[in-house]
């Protein structure tokens, strides 16, 4: 007899008291319902989990203890227990509460068959099995707060690059920016390359005194050594190499990371400031309205918008191929969750934040196809201003496609914390420990080898290894064909 087989009598003569510690122990708290899914029972273990808003779910029907969102859960996991076979796979179920915030639980539900014989007759329950996600979502809460601040500074450096760059393409003044050390032209804005387009056919990548006749050229060289040395310099008069155009030069230095680069500003002597403006267009209230709705139905990027609950109302061609659905309708009408979301837990988290902060970005999480095929993906997601309805736009990227540098035969093996952050929650704990762990052993090994000159006895000496187990490991890491066996 099998010890499987040997447990199954154990199992089937456990009594009521038996049977109720092992619901207490198995869940941090465990519903107790009737055939119409009433609760009729609960038992609280998780000390976290607030008793006194659980005890007011005594006699009411599970499905009105929790959010709107949460009722069609609710009602599969009430509906897959009853059917044969008696499970359900776990869902993510939300629970109002005093305090404003949704107590997340994971829950599964069994029905249980009554014995013959039994005090309540032969009518059976089913009896759901929840899991807090507390810890769950404020981690997810967190890395969203991590994120958003650090959206919040690339778009901080956008917007600074944004009025840089309009001030220098509009500017009437000629400017040009110049590497400190080889004094070749690193950007030039409209003026100037109408100023010197007589000059150069290509006027960034050219040495800045190469624009200027040979005495006028040495005394731009002069111009930008001192403005190195000393940060700035008094203007000179330097003649182009057409021999017409006379103009004065002033230099001045800034730094970014370790480099020098100078500010050279051109006026001419003598003549107006080249005209650099050009013509402005645009379209009509109508033809734009034309051109996004365009734009939304076929950007490469799935593009849906929701209710408030996360329930699609409609999304584009993109969004409708990656969910491997046939057509916009198929889609239309169901909760986002179905398809966006490794767990049941991180859309949740994203419309929570949505609606608390207005947009999310750099958000990463999975795709799951209707034919089982999943993708890694990345959201931007938006509250639109609310017109009858708060409606939810969610912008969501294939990030599978991008490409990644190939290693080197011999870079550097070792992972900084943000790369080990970006393995959480995509990658189990047990995989990322494991991973690190063969990167530090590896790490040692190379260092050892390098310390003593490929020699792999001494090698192994130094770490405190048998020379066949570093063997062994040479082997396993790919190693053996890069160290020289010295020693014979």
């Amino acid at each position: 007899m099998s010890a499987v087989a040997a447990r199954k009598p154990l199992l089937g003569d456990i009594d009521g008291r038996g049977a109720s510690r092992l619901i207490e122990t198995a869940s941090d708290i465990a519903l107790v319902l009737d055939e119409g899914g009433t609760i009729v029972d609960l038992v609280v273990q998780d000390p976290d989990l607030p008793s006194a808003t659980a005890a007011q779910w005594l006699g009411r029907p599970w499905v009105q203890t929790v959010t709107v969102e949460s009722r069609q859960k609710v009602e599969a996991l009430l509906r897959d227990a009853a059917a044969a076979g008696g499970e359900s796979r776990w869902r993510q179920v939300n629970h109002p509460t005093d305090d404003g915030d949704d107590l997340p639980l994971l829950y599964a539900a069994v029905r249980v068959e009554a014995k013959a014989g039994g005090g309540r007759g032969r009518k059976g329950c089913i009896v759901a099995f929840g899991r807090n996600l507390r810890a769950t979502v404020a981690l997810q809460k967190r890395l969203i707060e991590s994120q958003q601040a650090m959206e919040r500074d690339y778009w901080r450096f956008r917007e600074a690059e944004t009025r840089y760059r309009h001030l220098f393409q509009t500017s009437g003044e000629a400017v040009l920016v110049v590497d400190g050390l080889t004094q070749k032209v690193l950007e030039a804005n409209p003026a100037a390359q109408v100023l010197c387009g007589d000059i150069r056919g290509k006027l960034v990548g050219s040495a800045l005194p190469s624009l200027f006749d040979t005495r006028s050229g040495e005394a731009v060289q002069s111009l930008l050594a001192a403005a190195r040395s000393i940060g700035s310099r008094e203007p000179v008069r330097a003649l182009c190499a057409d021999h017409v155009t006379e103009v004065q030069a002033s230099a001045s230095v800034f730094r970014q990371d370790d480099s020098a680069f100078v500010l050279v500003r051109l006026s001419p002597v003598g003549g107006p400031a080249p005209a650099t403006t050009a013509g402005r267009g645009g379209m009509s209230a109508g033809q734009a309205a034309s051109t996004l709705r365009a734009y939304v139905q076929n950007a490469s990027d799935a593009l849906v918008f929701t209710d408030a609950q996360g329930r699609v109302l409609t999304a584009n061609r993109a969004f409708v191929a990656l969910a491997q659905a046939s057509a916009e309708d198929q889609v239309r009408g169901q909760m986002l969750d179905r398809w966006v979301g490794r767990t049941g837990v991180e859309l949740g988290v994203l419309i929570t934040n949505l609606r608390q902060r207005g947009s999310v970005g750099l958000f990463v999480t999975a795709v799951r196809g209707e034919y089982g095929a999943s993708t890694e993906v990345e959201i931007a997601a938006s509250a639109l201003p609310p017109a009858d309805e708060p409606v939810l736009a969610f912008a969501i990227r294939n990030i599978e496609r991008r490409l990644r540098a190939a290693p080197a035969a011999h870079a550097p093996i070792t992972r900084s914390a943000d790369d080990l952050a970006e393995l959480v929650g995509n990658v189990p704990l047990k995989e990322i420990v494991s991973e690190t762990t063969d990167l530090i052993e590896q790490l040692c090994i190379e260092t050892a080898l390098e310390m003593t000159g490929d020699n792999r006895a001494s090698a192994a000496l130094l770490l405190g290894l048998s020379r066949q187990s570093l063997y062994v490991k040479l082997r396993r890491f790919g190693m053996a064909e890069q160290a020289s066996d010295d020693e014979g």
